[in-house]
């Protein structure tokens, strides 16, 4: 074999990919993705599974061990060969240890593959001796190499050592860390949702919770401190029923990783420089001219350079700047070599079959590869001074594998960019649906009681009464006690309530303010069959009737009619102005509240935006309907005075399904 063919067919380098193109999701042109859009986005980009992913580094292994001269004629290339399998793949790195590694200590001299020992002293040996062990190895490789001794051949067999070993070393890590990565992608979203959680606990104690010890405590002093109660009770109010703030994400600490980078780079750098040394040691011995060293050492240098300029890790979707005239220049060059008088030198093809792996897209990179290494095959066929058809298939073979190792490191670490991403955008969505949850639970759990501790410190206040006004603090107090239980379970998994308590309790408050109240209807198909109840009157409603009434409603029916309930009766309190009749109907799938007031215009909040739509509570309550399936309508009564709020669920079935899809 003439020329670089002998010198180069087994200087091999390596190079990170920056990204496949076209890998970045396309920007939605309309509207913004629902959670479970996103969510399904980033599932999907999850990549390939870990076990697709291991073959890259499997066939970058047997394209190290295969060659000729090394496997065939050297049986312990055979076992050095599997234990790099057992250490390096993760289906098998539980067998990683002491024991593989000074087996390969022993078969490395006969085997002829001391990178693969070298790999194996960076996967398992401990800091800080890990990497001074390791140069021991790659400068032990050039006196134990087989050759005639000289300066290139030495060169070359530690070339090869350093090359193979970081290359080896590089992709397992990416393996393992994708494989990490896609493993735990959703730990990161529950501890990131447990820190937010707490965050929640924190802030809402802060604001919410003193307000209502406060209260408590006023309402301890008697009605002497009942306006200064409701004071505080309506500043808590409006802290509740403010729109939420926090809708997405931003802000949360999603801690990110630089680790692909900063594994890559060295090893880009390195193995190029390592290639250029050995290529610059071959053309100082070849006995060439001083005009054709240096055409032959710009063209080496030039395509080996750009090699590393398109091998260097970018985020998923970013193409090397003015690629379209670096992979020319680099074409252009490699394939002007095989032309060259002094013999063909096909090795620096394969450094642009890897850039064209590496830039273009799938559906063009893989034909063009292919054309290149065709148009190699046929370059030295028909030179009356080529290699022969053996010598030409080991030259094709050796173009192959270079150009997958190149490729493989490149895709590996444009995979761990991606996992990473996905990851961490299916945390984010984790975080933005638990802040949108606790602000939701807030405004649609708290603004109840905060609503109906001020109506029962307004009638302590008025009340000429002390006995009746003593009672209506100690209910305030009760309410405040059950608003501050409340506000501490919503941080966790949120506040557990039935509907037959909040019958009971939108009876007794409503009484208190004047209203009468029936409730009437039946629910079968809802949880379980009650008949007909009916409750009839403000003081007349004190028996268990009513109560007993809703037990047998469950699931996620009674959870969503007993939200919609407490807002609906929140609504009551502070828009139906002059009520004096509530009426709350129950069906099969079916919830009704209505009030006979006046409704009161909602006034614009401070930061000058009105309440469109209903407001947080009706905006709150149509998504916690529209999740398990129902629909929540609101608007003036047809006869119109009053109020009327209705929420159908389709079906019994319908409720079950999304209950259980709710709880998964």
């Amino acid at each position: 074999m003439n020329g670089w063919g002998t010198a180069f067919r087994r200087g091999r380098g390596i190079g990170p990919r920056g990204a496949e193109p076209g890998s970045e999701h396309a920007a939605r042109s309309t509207g913004e993705p629902t959670d479970v859009e996103a969510e399904a986005d980033a599932e999907s980009d999850a990549g390939p599974t870990p076990a697709v992913v291991s073959v890259v580094l499997v066939v970058v292994i047997l394209g190290f061990a295969f060659e000729p001269g090394v496997v065939l004629p050297r049986p312990a290339a055979v076992p050095m060969l599997l234990l790099q399998l057992a250490t390096c793949l993760p289906s098998t790195r539980r067998l990683r240890g002491a024991w593989t590694l000074a087996a390969q200590i022993l078969l490395s001299p006969w085997s002829g593959l001391p990178g693969f020992l070298g790999a194996s002293v960076l996967l398992i040996v401990e800091r800080p001796v890990r990497w001074p062990l390791f140069l021991v190895v790659v400068l032990a490789a050039g006196p134990l190499a087989p050759g005639d001794g000289s300066v290139h051949s030495v060169l070359n067999a530690i070339g090869n050592a350093l090359a193979h070993g970081l290359i080896i070393y590089a992709l397992t890590r990416l393996t393992d860390l994708y494989t990490e990565l896609r493993t735990t992608r959703g730990a990161l979203a529950e501890a990131l949702v447990t820190a937010e959680r707490e965050r929640a606990g924190r802030d809402l104690d802060a604001v919410l919770g003193t307000a209502l010890a406060d209260i408590i405590r006023l309402a301890g002093q008697g009605t002497r401190a009942a306006r200064d109660m409701v004071a505080v009770a309506r500043a808590a109010t409006e802290r509740v029923r403010a729109a939420p703030a926090a809708q997405s994400a931003d802000g949360a600490q999603i801690p990110g990783g630089a680790l692909t980078p900063r594994l890559v780079w060295p090893i880009v750098v390195a193995t190029h420089v390592e290639y250029l040394v050995v290529g610059a040691a071959f053309l100082l011995g070849a006995g060439l001219s001083g005009l054709r060293i240096a055409a032959y050492g710009g063209a080496l240098v030039t395509v080996v350079g750009l090699q590393a300029y398109h091998s260097l890790p970018r985020p998923p979707g970013v193409r090397p700047r003015c690629v379209a005239w670096t992979l020319g220049a680099q074409l252009a060059l490699a394939l002007g070599v095989l032309a060259a008088p002094d013999g063909p030198y096909p090795q620096l093809v394969a450094f642009a079959a890897a850039s064209v792996l590496i830039v273009l897209p799938g559906r063009t990179a893989w034909p063009a590869a292919g054309m290149l290494t065709a148009l190699v095959a046929i370059a030295l066929l028909v030179r009356t001074d080529g290699p022969g058809v053996r010598g030409t298939a080991l030259l094709l073979l050796d173009i192959v594998v270079i150009a997958s190792v190149f490729y493989g490191l490149a895709l590996l670490t444009g995979l761990v960019h991606q996992v990473r991403e996905a990851r961490e955008a299916l945390a984010s969505l984790a975080v933005a649906r638990e802040r949108r949850r606790i602000a939701r639970d807030v405004h649609d759990l708290l603004g109840y009681g905060m609503a109906a501790i001020a109506m029962k410190g307004e009638l302590a206040s008025r009340d000429p009464d002390r006995e009746r006004a003593e009672r209506h603090l100690a209910d305030a107090a009760a309410l405040a006690d059950r608003a501050l239980a409340d506000l501490r379970a919503i941080p966790g998994e949120g506040p557990e309530f039935t509907l037959a308590e909040e019958v009971a309790s939108a009876r007794k408050v409503l009484a208190a303010a004047g209203i009468s109240v029936r409730v009437r209807g039946e629910t079968d198909g809802v949880g379980g069959a009650i008949g007909m109840v009916r409750v009839d009157g403000a003081e007349g409603a004190e028996g268990a009737e009513g109560v007993e009434g809703v037990a047998g409603v469950a699931g996620v029916a009674e959870t969503l009619f007993a939200t919609v309930l407490r807002e609906a009766v929140t609504n009551v309190l502070r828009h139906a102005a002059g009520a004096r009749r509530c009426e709350v109907v129950l069906g099969p799938g079916l919830l009704r509240v209505a009030d006979d007031g006046r409704v009161l215009p909602v006034p614009p909040r401070k930061d000058g935006t009105g309440a469109g739509g209903g407001g947080n509570g009706l905006r709150n309550l149509r998504e916690r309907a529209a999740a398990v399936g129902g629909v929540l309508e609101a608007g003036p009564a047809p006869h119109g005075r009053g109020y009327v709020l209705t929420v159908h669920l389709e079906s019994p079935a319908a409720s079950a399904s999304a209950s259980s899809s709710a709880s998964g």
